[in-house]
């Protein structure tokens, strides 16, 4: 499985933005795919996954009650609605894919897309 993450920018607090990660491949085998992040100077952190077949979301702390993750199974793609930003939401995104799990840890990820940054000003 091959993921293409697009959609980050430098944006305002309070403003939203989408991401979105196009997958392609051996998509028929994925159970699951989530958004994690890594400020610089930290680990990376566990924002959202979705269950692929049944679109059963888990949202991260940070992310409940802002983010809304989403996918479209005809598109093979997977979204990240981001709003009410903050400047702690900085960070390189990254979308991954799972074969097996649909978890909040990165270990149960086989696939990653490239990452794209996101940068929110005070």
């Amino acid at each position: 499985v091959q993921l293409q993450a697009s959609g980050g920018g430098l944006v305002q607090a309070g403003d939203s933005l989408q991401l979105s990660c196009a997958a392609s491949g051996r998509t028929n085998d994925m159970y699951g795919m989530g958004w994690f992040r890594q400020a610089a100077g930290k680990e990376r952190e566990f924002v959202a996954a979705i269950m692929w077949n049944l679109g059963i979301t888990n949202l991260g702390d940070s992310a409940k009650g802002r983010f809304t993750i989403s996918r479209d199974k005809l598109k093979n793609t997977v979204s990240l609605q981001m709003n009410s930003l903050k400047p702690e939401d900085t960070a390189v995104y990254y979308c991954a894919a799972s074969t097996r799990t649909w978890s909040s840890s990165a270990s149960g990820y086989e696939y990653w897309g490239q990452g794209t940054q996101v940068t929110v000003s005070s």
